[in-house]
C-alpha cells in the first residue's frame, strides 16, 4: 500500500524485478503472517525498492479481505457502554439503570464466528431473507502473528501482527429472537458475507496506540457514529490472554474488539435500507466500504 492506500504495490512482481526470484513466502497475507522475519525482511526490500513496473492505482484492483479465510475469529465485548446502550433500548430504561453481569465486567468475553463467510472492502453484502432489521457494527481487530496457549498479559502484545477494521453485519430481529432462548447467536450473525475485513492490515509498528483510535461510521455519506478505542473496558492484551486459557491460539487468528458505543444503529433506531453505503473509518487503518442489497 502507498500513499494512503491510492497506489498498491504488487509483492510478487515487485520481488522478483528487485531479487529476480521468485518469493513464496509473499504469497498470500497468511505466508506473510507465518513467514515472521524473513518475510518481514523481504517486505522491507521491496517496499524501499518500490520499482515502478510493480505499482498500480487501488481503482485496477478488486478488493478482498486481506484474510480471506482467516485461521478464526473472535468477537469479543470489549465496549462496556455498547452493552448497556443496547440493553437500554430493549428493556425501555434509562441507559444509567442498566447492571451488566459481573462476569462481563470480569472477563473479556466472545463468540466464535464463521471464519468462512468473510468479505472485503468494496462488495456488496446481500442481506438473508429472513431478516428485515439491518444493521452493522463499528468494530477493530488485531490479527495474531504468532500463537501459544495460557499466554500472559504482560506477554499478549507481542504476539500481534497487526490490526484491521471489522464489520459485524447483524440480523437484528433474528437476533433478539434467538437471544431470548439462552442458547447463544445462530443465523443473526452468520449469512453470506457478514464477516467484513479491511481495507488491508496495518502492523502493530505502525499504530502508535491502538487505545487512541478515533472510530467513524457513515452511511452515504452521513455520520451516524463516533466514539474511541479508548472506551474499551478490555484490552487485545486481556483478549488473547483470556482466550489462550487452556486453548491454543494460532497465527492469522482474528481478534475483533467488539462495538464502539453509539457503533450500531440499534443503538439509536436506525436501520440499513436496501442500497445503504456503509463506511467504517478508523485512525491509521483506514476505511472500510460496502453496500448493502436486500
Amino acid at each position: 500500500m502507498l500513499d494512503d492506500g491510492e497506489r498498491l504495490l504488487l509483492l510478487a512482481k515487485a520481488h522478483h524485478l528487485v531479487t529476480g526470484e521468485h518469493a513464496p513466502v509473499l504469497a498470500t497475507m497468511q505466508d506473510i503472517i507465518d513467514g515472521g522475519a524473513q518475510a518481514q525482511d523481504a517486505l522491507a526490500r521491496i517496499a524501499e525498492a518500490s520499482p515502478a513496473e510493480a505499482v498500480i492505482d487501488s481503482s485496477e484492483v478488486r478488493w478482498l479481505a486481506p484474510l480471506p479465510r482467516p485461521v478464526q475469529i473472535r468477537d469479543f465485548g470489549c465496549f462496556m457502554d455498547h452493552f448497556r446502550n443496547a440493553r437500554a433500548r430493549i428493556q425501555g430504561i434509562p441507559v444509567d439503570q442498566v447492571e451488566l453481569p459481573a462476569v462481563q465486567l470480569e472477563r473479556p468475553l466472545y463468540y466464535v464466528a464463521n471464519r468462512l463467510s468473510v468479505t472485503g472492502h468494496g462488495t456488496d453484502v446481500h442481506w438473508p431473507r429472513y431478516s428485515t432489521l439491518r444493521d452493522y457494527e463499528l468494530e477493530f481487530a488485531c490479527v495474531l502473528g504468532r500463537g501459544g496457549i495460557d499466554i500472559a498479559v504482560a506477554d499478549a502484545e507481542s504476539h500481534i501482527f497487526g490490526y484491521t477494521i471489522f464489520n459485524d453485519f447483524s440480523a437484528r430481529d433474528t437476533q433478539l429472537e434467538e437471544i431470548a432462548t439462552g442458547l447463544g447467536l445462530s443465523k443473526s450473525k452468520d449469512f453470506a458475507d457478514s464477516n467484513v475485513l479491511g481495507p488491508w492490515i496495518v502492523t502493530a509498528d505502525e499504530i502508535d496506540d491502538p487505545y487512541r483510535l478515533r472510530m467513524t461510521a457513515r452511511i452515504n455519506g452521513e455520520e451516524v457514529s463516533r466514539g474511541s478505542s479508548a472506551e474499551m473496558h478490555h484490552t487485545f492484551a486481556d483478549m488473547i490472554a483470556f482466550a489462550s486459557t487452556s486453548t491454543r491460539l494460532h497465527a492469522g487468528e482474528v481478534l475483533c474488539s467488539g462495538t464502539v458505543p453509539t457503533g450500531c444503529g440499534f443503538e439509536h433506531g436506525r436501520f440499513l435500507e436496501s442500497g445503504d453505503i456503509v463506511e467504517l473509518e478508523v485512525t491509521g487503518l483506514g476505511v472500510l466500504r460496502n453496500r448493502v442489497v436486500a
